[in-house]
């Protein structure tokens, strides 16, 4: 018996070319961000990731009575989307903010550029989105570079190549979250999506902490400034931003953005982390970048 597929999104709203465009690149920007204010933190990953979400919510929370109309209304099954996007959130941030404990900034990062591939072959699945010869052969080398920068880690550490896989782990998360976002965002506000799926995750986040045994206060005050830092730049100037974007754009179009963000994030590394990358790790990454490039070429001429 062949499983059910899921209809394709409503038609969504139009949004300027050149707005649109806009926005992606502050996003993009902001996000690059994330990896630097991790790496500076003393406090353990995922106590970071949830502290990070939860005052996102701190912030957002003044503007929730003009929602609650909406909310009200808002059906079980969708409250059930809401929640196992909050959880692949979750565990996104998990995993990701793990890696850079393991691996360097330009691996982590660049490993993150395969999540609109891991969207697009989701979208392909669920909504019969297409993929053209050029989006499978940009798979092909995506996967040639990924799999060049597994070995010259491996060559580096054993540990390195944990961070890598790590990674890539939480690309695919991350690439469920916003393919049910792009389900969910046709008929619930930006607001109330954003708020739900951020307070979810901290959920998930603060559930691990618990089992995990990590501590919830006694942090010193520079932790606190990062938690804030990681809430303000690449959560509500990224992650909210891309949701809101959502409405009017593909999620598949809206992962072009991660091009971006290994280049800010190394540049970020090389300037304040004193991270420096090998030509294999060079090569490997451009070789990355490219194929994910002609995937993203080929959806966005649909």
């Amino acid at each position: 018996m062949k499983p059910a597929h899921l209809p394709i999104p409503a038609s969504r709203q139009t949004l300027p070319a050149s707005l649109a465009g806009s926005m992606l690149v502050v996003g993009m920007i902001a996000i690059s961000f994330s990896a630097l204010f991790v790496k500076w933190t003393e406090a353990d990953v995922a106590v970071a990731a949830m502290y990070r979400l939860l005052f996102t919510n701190v912030l957002m929370l003044p503007f929730f009575i003009r929602y609650w109309p909406e909310v009200k209304r808002i059906a079980l099954h969708d409250w059930m989307l809401l929640a196992a996007s909050g959880l692949f959130l979750g565990i996104h941030f998990l995993l990701w903010m793990g890696s850079l404990n393991h691996t360097t900034v330009a691996s982590s990062t660049v490993l993150l550029t395969l999540e609109p591939i891991f969207v697009m072959i989701g979208a392909f699945l669920l909504y019969r989105e297409r993929i053209r010869l050029q989006g499978i052969i940009g798979i092909g080398i995506a996967m040639l570079g990924t799999v060049l920068i597994g070995w010259g880690d491996f060559s580096l550490s054993g540990e390195a190549l944990q961070g890598d896989t790590m990674s890539l782990l939480s690309a695919l998360a991350v690439a469920v979250h916003m393919l049910l976002g792009q389900r969910l965002r046709s008929r619930i506000s930006s607001y109330v999506y954003s708020f739900t799926v951020f307070l979810a995750a901290a959920g998930v986040l603060a559930a691990y902490n618990v089992g995990a045994g990590n501590a919830f206060t006694g942090y010193a005050a520079r932790d606190w400034q990062l938690f804030l830092l990681l809430a303000i730049v690449p959560t509500l100037f990224g992650h909210l931003l891309f949701n809101w974007l959502l409405r009017y754009m593909r999620a598949s179009t809206i992962s072009m953005s991660v091009l971006g963000e290994p280049v800010g994030a190394s540049l970020l590394a090389a300037l304040f982390l004193n991270e420096r990358l090998g030509y294999q790790q060079l090569a490997a990454s451009a070789l990355l970048l490219i194929g994910v490039w002609l995937f993203l070429r080929q959806a966005s001429s649909k």
